[in-house]
């Protein structure tokens, strides 16, 4: 890899796991060309979702969203909820979270704090060597993402598991290619 492309990859994704907006069909396609490069495999299982993104309206976009993230709880889009329940350690987890976000000077807008696409685009902003980047991939992202695909079969008619599917491709591959932020 010769430039790094991880931070706008983070970026990207992150987005793609959003609410969605009515810029999520050129924010799929700008998703899927940066995955090409690093990632062929994750950009070609994307490509489902961008044919998905492009033939819907947004506002089914909208009901397939809060089918997937917000009412069911398996696939919940918090990570401190998915690892930790609604259990003293989530707060716990937020509240170290909140405290890194601060060091950083990284503005979270009206987002909890274990948001995931909150927390892939501050992973983006963090320099590939932070100690905390690591730590995010490694132990709450990996984990979360893991949790979170296997609640689908691999021929789930979700269209959002190619991103979940994706999602893991990528935080694997910078973990294995020492790229993390």
């Amino acid at each position: 890899m010769e430039e790094n492309r991880q931070p706008q990859i983070y970026q990207s994704v992150s987005i793609l796991l959003d609410y969605p907006t009515p810029n999520l069909v050129e924010q799929t396609r700008q998703c899927v060309d940066l995955l090409k490069t690093d990632y062929p495999q994750a950009a070609e299982q994307m490509t489902s979702f961008r044919s998905f993104v492009e033939n819907t309206p947004l506002g089914r976009l909208e009901e397939v969203y809060t089918g997937t993230f917000d009412i069911s709880p398996a696939c919940h889009i918090f990570a401190g909820h998915i690892l930790f329940g609604e259990s003293f350690k989530r707060g716990a987890f937020m509240a170290g979270l909140t405290e890194e976000y601060q060091k950083h000077d990284f503005d979270t807008g009206k987002e909890l704090a274990d948001h995931i696409p909150l927390l892939l685009k501050f992973l983006g902003e963090l320099e590939s060597n932070d100690t905390f980047a690591n730590e995010l991939i490694s132990d709450c992202l990996i984990p979360v993402f893991q949790k979170m695909n296997a609640n689908f079969e691999d021929d789930s008619p979700n269209p959002y598991v190619p991103v979940l599917r994706s999602a893991i491709v990528v935080l694997e591959g910078a973990v294995t290619n020492g790229l993390q932020g």
